[in-house]
């Protein structure tokens, strides 16, 4: 590995840290980030002089701290010199004393700040993934197929937001800490989807922000390890996951779940997100959201083949889940594991219940779902015409090329009668 690649790979393991560390000496994210850059820059320079030290993360840490006591102490010199002059807000008075303070929280205080309720969800998204996924700008940017300025706007607003709300720099407790995850959990699980699932583009998975995803939320099970929906969504993720090498052709075109060769699925991830599934399930009753779909996830990670699924079970599971949270797109979910354990005719009514749902209008799996029931009921034409409403609403080109073939084979079966 070169230098310069070793300290990238450092900067990208320590950052969060090293950031959450400098927040609360500093109270100011922008500073802290500048102070964070600055330690990379001296790497950068010094490192190939001097070669790798061999706890990199903790030379970024002296070095960051030492500019930050640097800049306090020509700070307090100015503040000296202009006696009507306000104390410093940036900094605390002993600086030198606060570099010992304890930093077990300083990693949950940067995620609790970054996904603050008083940010919109993108930018929470997007500041989660600069502080604590150590992603650059056009990283974040190529990652949501979004303009770089439109990025680097998103995360200077969050951060001029965070300012004039005056969000505290502290780690609330007890009550106060539980009812701040699920936004913490929120923002993983939106960054989790989207690479799951990608939203847009020519790519069915991008995989580097399912590993921030599941990074973080690895993180953030060992910084509150009794909060059971924290290790829920972390089984959630690991057992999806598990199924990643087996969701595209070598060419990148889709496979779906049914379809899939498991025995390419990820023994180890399963088995971390049984693991993850058990704590959840030992921490609440009753189950949260994200362990019921942990559940759900678990009861396919469990079926050696698609036939050996238990779909009555998976339907009382999303019985229980749209019971919870009342989504449309739970109960679209839903219908489908109707379909497959009690037939087509039955989810048909489900789906066409759903047609009529603002929250689903564009939506377009719902015309996709509808597609494949009518295409199992025999009545080619309306299907293809729903296979090809859900192509012109996909956003992602292999869905998008997914869903035209389809409309195309229910034209066919419709011309000949199949």
């Amino acid at each position: 590995m070169t230098t310069r690649a070793s300290v990238e790979a450092a900067w990208r393991t320590e950052a969060p840290r090293l950031i959450g560390g400098l927040v609360r000496i500093v109270r100011d994210l922008d500073l802290a980030e500048d102070l964070a850059q600055e330690a990379l820059l001296a790497a950068l320079e010094k490192w190939p002089e001097t070669g790798i030290p061999d706890n990199p993360g903790a030379w970024l840490m002296a070095t960051a701290k030492n500019r930050a006591i640097d800049r306090a102490r020509r700070q307090r010199t100015r503040d000296d010199h202009a006696a009507q002059a306000a104390p410093p807000s940036a900094f605390v008075p002993d600086p030198e004393t606060a570099i010992d303070e304890d930093v077990g929280d300083d990693l949950l205080r940067l995620i609790l700040v970054a996904c603050h309720p008083v940010l919109s969800r993108d930018a929470r998204v997007a500041l989660t993934l600069r502080l604590l996924g150590g992603l650059s700008t056009a990283e974040i940017a190529r990652a949501f197929l979004t303009p770089d300025a439109t990025i680097a706007q998103r995360i200077v607003r969050a951060k001029r937001t965070i300012a004039e709300a005056r969000v505290p720099f502290e780690v609330p407790r007890g009550e106060a800490l539980a009812e701040r995850i699920p936004a913490v959990l929120e923002v993983v699980y939106l960054i989790y989807n989207e690479g799951y699932a990608a939203s847009r583009g020519d790519d069915w998975m991008r995989l580097e922000l399912c590993d921030d995803a599941m990074r973080l939320g690895r993180v953030l099970c060992r910084l509150v390890p009794d909060h059971a929906e924290a290790h829920g969504l972390l089984a959630l993720m690991e057992l999806q996951s598990s199924r990643a090498r087996a969701r595209t052709t070598p060419t990148g075109e889709p496979i779906l779940l049914l379809d899939q060769d498991r025995s390419r699925w990820d023994q180890l991830l399963i088995q971390r997100g049984f693991a993850a599934f058990a704590r959840a399930a030992e921490l609440a009753k009753p189950l949260g959201p994200y362990t019921l779909q942990a559940a759900i996830a678990a009861l396919h990670a469990r079926a050696r083949r698609a036939e050996d699924t238990d779909w009555n079970r998976i339907v009382a599971l999303y019985d229980a889940l749209v019971a919870l949270t009342g989504s449309p797109v739970v109960e679209l979910n839903r219908a489908v594991a109707v379909w497959m354990a009690y037939g087509a005719a039955q989810a048909l009514d489900l789906v066409d219940e759903l047609r009529d749902e603002p929250a689903l209008k564009g939506y377009h799996l719902l015309h996709a779902v509808r597609g494949q029931l009518l295409d199992r009921l025999a009545r080619h034409a309306e299907a293809a015409e729903e296979h090809e409403r859900a192509a012109a609403l996909a956003g992602n080109e292999r869905e998008r090329t997914l869903l035209e073939a389809r409309a195309r084979t229910s034209r066919l079966l419709e011309k000949t009668g199949g």
